[in-house]
């Protein structure tokens, strides 16, 4: 099988994802600094609106489509299936971190938030997926993994 993204041919702008990423990146970096799980439940809440709900109510999103719109950055395509599984590992890790906090597991917590910290900043930086890579070994072990 050859190592791919999942593809749901249909296009979102890449950008906003990037600046997507960004938004989450900082939120969290407030998380740690705070330890205020209320920055968590409101990731939670955007990831959920973006994953389930209709993304143009996501708080996250419209932020970075008016920075988009103020900094006049240009737009770049890619398919909405690496971005939808990114989305779905995002909302894992916030689970995770909210688990962390409730459970008063800083340490834990610092590494759940390196590794969240280092997938978005590889997102925003450079525009690489680490969801597509787990994709690919996740479709390795189990072939029927998000097929509907």
């Amino acid at each position: 099988m050859a190592q791919a993204c999942p593809l749901l041919f249909r296009q979102v702008d890449g950008t906003v994802a990037r600046l997507n990423a960004l938004s989450v990146s900082f939120l969290v970096i407030v998380f740690l600094y705070t330890f205020n799980v209320i920055w968590l439940y409101l990731l939670g809440l955007d990831f959920a609106i973006r994953l389930y709900g209709h993304k143009p109510y996501s708080p996250i999103y419209q932020l970075s489509m008016l920075t988009q719109k103020i900094l006049k950055l240009p737009e770049k395509m890619t398919d909405a299936g690496a971005k939808r599984l990114a989305a779905m590992f995002g909302l894992f890790f916030i689970f995770l971190l909210t688990v962390t906090a409730h459970l008063q597991l800083p340490s834990f917590a610092f590494v759940v938030a390196g590794i969240f910290l280092t997938c978005t900043s590889l997102e925003l930086a450079f525009s690489y997926c680490i969801g597509c890579k787990v994709y690919w070994i996740i479709k390795k072990i189990y072939p029927a993994f998000m097929e509907n």
